[in-house]
């Protein structure tokens, strides 16, 4: 039987899905043998239990599924630190789901809470993987963009964006790619609309740790009347630099967290077990001087690539957390930031990400985001080489 030739097509939305242009530079680099400050690998080193515990419990025999909400002594653990760091109450049992690195947590919990046609807001410059994650659900995204030189909110913007289609806001603070730190106001104002019009708030908070110049972290969910609508994102990928071992979690009332969950098994099964048990050692074990160390460990490692961007002619826009810096790229020749970002890989051998990544309607043609997450001794080739452009 002839099968008709027209059936046999991509989708609707694959046309319009192309690669990450932050996956494009890492592979660009790597041709070249390049530093890569474009893709936030953070290489840095993995702390002592959390890499002995995982060796520990691949030869005990941790390397089968575990529920799909992940192992109980880890779920504990999260909600230890949630109770002590974030300030949030969630009961282990109903109300965290461990999952596939961050990302997996946000395209689970989108599938479960909208549908396609519904909007959800996006500030700007956004994080690329929200924005297309969206679009491959069939959602909407609205994006309110943020203004140098503090990125700050335009909440007439955000009140006008709001239609009787929006179901919810997503916040990522501290924020990739501009270093963003909602303020409590901010998010207060935030809290205030979203209980106004009865949205949900999807917050990711993977970069918690990272703050500078005194930058404090609030999480939405702790803000009046947000719990039961706050879906709270985070992981250890970053702060126990295991970025390649996608261990994630999700905190949500338990209204939501049973569909997410049940979304999260269906497309990712479980984060790997071993590494389950060595996330819930660092947890455990770490001591709180431990995460205070991050951020002064990178706010010098900030400081350092700012002070090279700027000397080779790039303002940087200084972020307070996160480990990303959106430049200037005036200077670098190219047409758009993609050929720009191209041609300092050429001329230094420094990978970066065209700030269009992270704009909508091709705003960010003269930026570039660096990470500079990277071992010290890497990090000081990058910026030399930035000096002698």
């Amino acid at each position: 039987m002839r099968v008709a030739a027209d059936k046999l097509r991509l989708s609707e939305i694959s046309p319009g899905m192309v690669q990450s242009e932050i996956r494009a530079m890492t592979v660009a680099c790597d041709r070249v043998g390049g530093i890569n400050l474009a893709q936030g690998v953070c290489d840095t080193g993995v702390p002592s239990p959390v890499m002995q515990r995982a060796i520990d419990a691949i030869t005990e025999g941790y390397n089968i599924y575990t529920r799909l909400d992940g192992i109980a002594p880890l779920r504990l653990a999260i909600s230890e630190k949630l109770a002590r760091y974030n300030g949030i109450d969630a009961d282990p049992d109903s109300e965290i789901l461990v999952t596939s690195g961050a990302t997996a947590g946000f395209y689970a919990a989108c599938i479960a809470l909208f549908n396609p046609g519904d909007e959800v807001i996006l500030f700007e410059p956004f994080y690329g993987y929200h924005l297309n994650t969206l679009r491959a659900l069939r959602v909407n995204a609205a994006v309110v963009s943020m203004h140098q030189p503090q990125w700050g909110i335009d909440f007439d913007a955000l009140r006008n964006a709001i239609t009787s289609r929006t179901r919810g806001i997503v916040i990522n603070s501290p924020s990739n790619p501009c270093g963003k730190v909602f303020t409590r106001a901010e998010l207060d104002a935030i809290a205030a609309l979203a209980n106004e019009y009865d949205l949900f708030v999807v917050t990711d908070e993977i970069y918690e740790y990272f703050l500078y110049d005194a930058a404090e972290h609030v999480s939405p969910a702790t803000l009046p009347g947000m719990a039961p609508r706050t879906i709270t994102i985070s992981g250890l990928s970053k702060t126990f630099s295991i970025t390649g071992w996608r261990v994630g979690y999700l905190a949500a009332d338990r209204r939501w967290l049973g569909a997410i969950g049940y979304f999260h098994d269906l497309v990712y099964v479980c984060a790997p077990s071993p590494f389950q048990h060595a996330s819930a050692a660092g947890l455990i074990q770490l001591p709180t001087s431990f995460y205070e160390a991050l951020s002064t460990e990178y706010q010098a490692k900030r400081d350092m690539l700012c002070a090279a961007l700027s000397e080779a002619g790039m303002a940087p826009s200084i972020p307070a957390g996160a480990y990303y810096i959106l430049a200037d790229a005036t200077v670098i020749p190219g047409s758009n930031a993609r050929e720009k970002a191209r041609t300092l890989l050429r001329q230094t051998g420094i990978a970066a990400v065209a700030g269009t990544a992270f704009f909508a309607e091709d705003r960010g043609e003269n930026l570039l985001r660096f990470c500079f997450a990277k071992r010290d001794e890497d990090l000081e080739r990058a910026c030399d080489a930035l000096r002698a452009r």
